[in-house]
């Protein structure tokens, strides 16, 4: 960014010791990649906030980069202890539910078999849109039907497959 007149002097004051303001936030912190993160998070800061003004702009600067340092550090502890809270929860998704997974394999053989009873221009929207995910406007493209013979072909097939599993 080149100043010009319409620049706010605090923007020009960043520009202009952006190297200081980087060293230091890295001195405090440690980590160069992060000072200069902060400091470009400084700059989009006073770029949305309307025009500050400051006796020693360098000195704002400072404290500003500072504290948005302190912010986001205290945001990533928090995240890493609520990271490592997690890992301690049980993995309930891992503990086999034998009677809930007997259920969803049968659910699926009837569904199978709903599917596979349906007529044969039926059975091939229904599983194009339903299994594949294909947009109807797609199906019917395809297929060269309707949209409105794929919604009816994808109703017929949803309508069974609720009869087969005793949904109706």
């Amino acid at each position: 960014m080149l100043p010009n007149s319409s620049t706010p002097p605090i923007l020009v004051s960043l520009v202009r010791h952006y190297d200081d303001l980087v060293d230091y936030v890295r001195r405090r912190f440690g980590c160069k990649m992060f000072a200069r993160e902060i400091v470009h998070d400084v700059c989009v800061h006073l770029l949305e906030k309307p025009a500050i003004e400051a006796r020693q702009p360098i000195a704002l600067l400072k404290r500003i980069s500072h504290n948005m340092a302190v912010n986001e550090c205290r945001s990533e502890s928090v995240r890493t202890r609520l990271i490592e809270s997690m890992a301690e929860l049980p993995d309930t998704a891992s503990v086999p539910d034998h009677a809930a997974a007997l259920d969803a394999q049968r659910e699926v053989q009837l569904l199978a078999q709903a599917i596979e009873q349906l007529p044969p221009r039926c059975k091939q929207v229904f599983i194009m849109h339903k299994v594949h995910g294909l947009p109807q406007s797609e199906v019917a493209a395809q297929l060269g039907i309707s949209v409105k013979m794929v919604e009816r072909h994808t109703r017929l097939g949803l309508a069974a497959c609720k009869k087969q599993l005793g949904r109706d």
